[in-house]
């Protein structure tokens, strides 16, 4: 699974290749690195990282996360491609805006066109995983610039699909 995640800083993105209790993860480009995490409490995470055990209280707000580790704050906002949200389609009006595979399948339709103008929410293509359709929707208003997929093309999660400006 990809996420993005957001801060004062700027974005990063992470790969999480295996989950709960011993996660293998990438941060960007870095190697794989592998933690264990287990909940002794709601919102409380015990993270054995790299040798070293790290307490973390993470609360859920309107605008993001607010994760607390050895008295340090981080403010946070998680985005994952696979979910589109009227406040992610409300803000993007500048730059192209990439639309990934929320998933491996394979491209059953594509509804859209390079060069056809979309709707925050308009559906673009149809993805095929587990004998379950899921739609692809653009994530803001926008004209297709690309489309990097043709019907009949098996996608890997996280490939890009379609770019939007």
């Amino acid at each position: 699974m990809k996420l993005t995640l957001r801060d004062e800083h700027g974005e990063q993105s992470i790969e999480i290749a295996a989950a709960a209790p011993d996660y293998r993860f990438r941060l960007g480009d870095a190697a794989e690195r592998t933690a264990h995490v287990e909940m002794p409490e709601p919102e409380v995470y015990s993270v054995l990282l790299d040798g070293r055990m790290y307490d973390a209280r993470v609360e859920e707000t309107p605008a993001g996360l607010v994760v607390v580790i050895d008295g340090y704050r981080f403010e946070m906002e998680v985005r994952d491609p696979r979910r589109w949200s009227r406040k992610d389609a409300a803000r993007g009006g500048d730059g192209v805006h990439t639309v990934m595979a929320p998933m491996p399948g394979k491209v059953v339709r594509v509804l859209v066109a390079q060069g056809d103008e979309v709707k925050a929410g308009q559906g673009l293509l149809v993805v095929e995983a587990m004998k379950m359709q899921n739609e692809i929707k653009a994530s803001r208003a926008g004209r297709i610039l690309s489309l990097t997929v043709k019907e009949g093309a098996t996608v890997a999660a996280g490939e890009v699909l379609a770019t939007i400006e």
